[in-house]
């Protein structure tokens, strides 16, 4: 007996018509109220933490929320509402939150640091590679041990208790009644889904207008800032499908000028190699540093001009995707990257264009094949093969990654074994961040600087990884002249290395990272521009490029190499005369004459009009211009099954 009694005050409670813990009674008008009051509170406090945490400012934070009507208030509404309609699922008053907030408020520690490390807030699609930032954490903890430990511990601690939380829960609250639980669907459920249609940007919608959810897709951070964490973060997740840019048909397609540039290549081919090296830049442009010996000397002194990253600290596959293909990533949405979201078919590339030409086309990376999804886009790509991690021969490291000496002598062993003229693409992996103070035990290098010793530390862990990087140019340079064969090698930095508290130690930027929308041309210059090399062992380094967008890379790459193509050589080459930078908040000619925020204006310059026409036509797309810009791929295309 003593038993069953004991059994049965374990038991869940169950629905009690008259007891008002349950938040819902039939025809009772307070723990009705009541249950909306606490729920409303509830995702009140929740939102105002959510936005303390990415903003990292309390005063910040309270400005959104000053004045009524504002994105801040919506939010509000819409996670009481989500609440709301997940107590009915759960079938408990107020289980919700203990789903809604562990998760938000882990993705807006995530966003903070996101933001922080890379200066770009959290989207949507950062999910699909989730992979590799689990597999960069070692590197983060080696960097930040005590953050890391205490990161793990909260971690156990939180989920401990969220679980102790929730089975007590489940004891103590009376289950709600079908009736209770209909009636918060009912509520719940059409409101959110009126809330969810409203929510596509490349619509106007008079209900988001009202409410002053302004969708500012040109600017993230400024969204991020204006609508609060979670209405941006949904506004973003459209971002997955491409709207066709306006004007886009047949006509369209067909009025683009076609130049009388044909695809042709020398009786004797030239071998192109290009080498993306990570992170690699120029770090004396930092004031008041002085590095001795001077760590690119090799590429200073080849240097052909600049390249314009369109990224900063990171986002490697980006820059990737328009030295390749030739394609802008100013005309995709904000904050996207094509490598995880639309290179799901064959996408024309040099790759794909050298093959034709009976090239020998082979991607190589020292780190994981998976990393940025490489290898079904290479494959997208027309690549022949990727040599990476997992098919590499073992590199020797250099600190914890493998050295840029190794991939250099990996990359000319494959051309001497290779009889075909070949395209090789490598990426590097030795200097990649985060810069921790003695990443090397042999550093060649000193810093002078007015700055902590931890930044001196931190830079000289970069400078010998960039002086590496500056004598596997070299040794490649070496190399080439001393082959009989043409030869043309490409190399450049992808993005200014992410050194955080050294850029603002030493002056050069007032944060951590750059702003995604630069203040001036000069800034933007002087946050974005890496080395550029374009070398052949026939005719030297090419000279006065100035600085070029990676979408311009080809062009001048086959021009060095003396191919041509219709669209590579041809569109290209005459877009390239208009500009030399195509970026989504700037435009740049030659001659120096910037249009910042062109994509705002309704005016835009023809060129850039067709420019995006024909990239959205190859891209996703009828492949309209394909016969006369891309000839090598029509009737060639074999869907992608990865």
């Amino acid at each position: 007996m003593a038993k069953s009694l004991k059994g049965a005050r374990k038991a869940a409670p169950q629905f009690l018509e008259d007891d008002p813990s349950t938040g819902y009674l039939p025809g009772k008008t307070w723990p009705t109220l009541r249950y909306g009051l606490v729920s409303l509170l509830a995702s009140a406090i929740l939102v105002f933490a959510i936005e303390w945490i990415v903003r990292g400012d309390l005063l910040g934070t309270v400005s959104f929320f000053f004045q009524p009507f504002k994105p801040g208030w919506t939010t509000i509404v819409v996670f009481a509402l989500i609440l709301i309609g997940l107590d009915a699922i759960l079938g408990r008053s107020h289980q919700g939150l203990m789903i809604v907030a562990p998760l938000t408020l882990s993705l807006a520690f995530v966003g903070h640091q996101k933001s922080l490390y890379l200066g770009d807030p959290l989207y949507p699609t950062d999910f699909l590679y989730a992979r590799q930032i689990v597999a960069l954490l070692p590197l983060l903890v080696r960097d930040r041990p005590m953050t890391a430990m205490a990161m793990a511990i909260g971690i156990i601690g939180g989920l401990s208790l969220l679980i102790y939380g929730w089975r007590l829960w489940r004891r103590k609250v009376p289950a709600l009644s079908r009736k209770g639980r209909l009636a918060r669907l009912t509520l719940a459920v059409p409101l959110l889904a009126f809330f969810v249609s409203i929510m596509d940007y490349a619509t106007f919608s008079w209900t988001r207008d009202r409410l002053q959810i302004i969708p500012i897709m040109w600017d993230q951070k400024e969204n991020y800032a204006s609508n609060g964490f979670a209405l941006a973060f949904a506004l973003n997740v459209p971002m997955a499908h491409v709207s066709a840019p306006a004007g886009y048909s047949d006509k369209a397609i067909a009025a683009i000028d076609r130049t009388e540039v044909t695809a042709s290549v020398p009786d004797q081919k030239p071998d192109i190699i290009i080498v993306m090296s990570e992170s690699f830049w120029d770090p004396t442009k930092l004031p008041g540093v002085v590095i001795t010996p001077d760590p690119i000397p090799n590429a200073r002194s080849l240097r052909s001009g600049s390249m314009f990253s369109p990224e900063f600290g990171g986002m490697t596959a980006n820059v990737e995707f328009e030295a390749l293909t030739g394609f802008s990533n100013a005309f995709l949405p904000a904050g996207s990257i094509p490598y995880q979201q639309y290179v799901r078919a064959p996408v024309p590339s040099m790759a794909t264009f050298l093959k034709s030409q009976g090239y020998e086309t082979r991607a190589i990376h020292p780190g994981t094949s998976w990393f940025w999804n490489r290898t079904p886009v290479y494959a997208d790509f027309g690549f022949d093969d990727f040599k990476s991690e997992e098919n590499l021969p073992p590199l020797e490291k250099r600190g914890p990654l493998a050295s840029d000496a190794a991939m250099t002598d990996e990359i000319i062993r494959e051309a001497d074994a290779t009889d075909d003229p070949f395209f090789f693409f490598a990426v590097s992996l030795q200097n990649h961040g985060p810069y921790e103070p003695y990443r090397y035990d042999n550093p060649t290098h000193k810093v002078h600087a007015l700055t902590s010793q931890w930044a001196r530390d931190s830079l000289l862990s970069y400078a010998e990884g960039a002086s590496d990087a500056d004598k596997g140019l070299k040794r490649l340079v070496e190399w080439a002249k001393n082959r009989s064969r043409p030869t043309v090698i490409a190399f450049f930095g992808d993005h200014l290395p992410p050194l955080g508290p050294v850029y603002v130690e030493t002056g050069f930027m007032s944060d951590n990272v750059a702003p995604r929308k630069e203040p001036s041309t000069e800034a933007a210059l002087l946050h974005h521009e890496t080395p550029l090399i374009v070398w052949s062992n026939k005719t030297g380094p090419a000279e006065d490029m100035g600085a070029v967008s990676p979408a311009f890379l080809p062009y001048h790459i086959l021009k060095t190499a003396g191919i041509t193509h219709p669209y590579y050589t041809g569109f290209l080459g005459e877009m390239r005369e208009r500009y030399s930078v195509v970026d989504r908040n700037l435009l740049l000619t030659p001659e120096g004459q910037a249009t910042p925020d062109w994509a705002r204006q309704k005016a835009i310059d023809p060129a850039i009009r067709d420019f995006r026409l024909l990239q959205y036509d190859m891209m996703f797309g009828k492949r309209l211009g394909a016969p006369d810009f891309f000839p090598e791929t029509v009737d060639k295309l074999v869907a992608h099954t990865s």
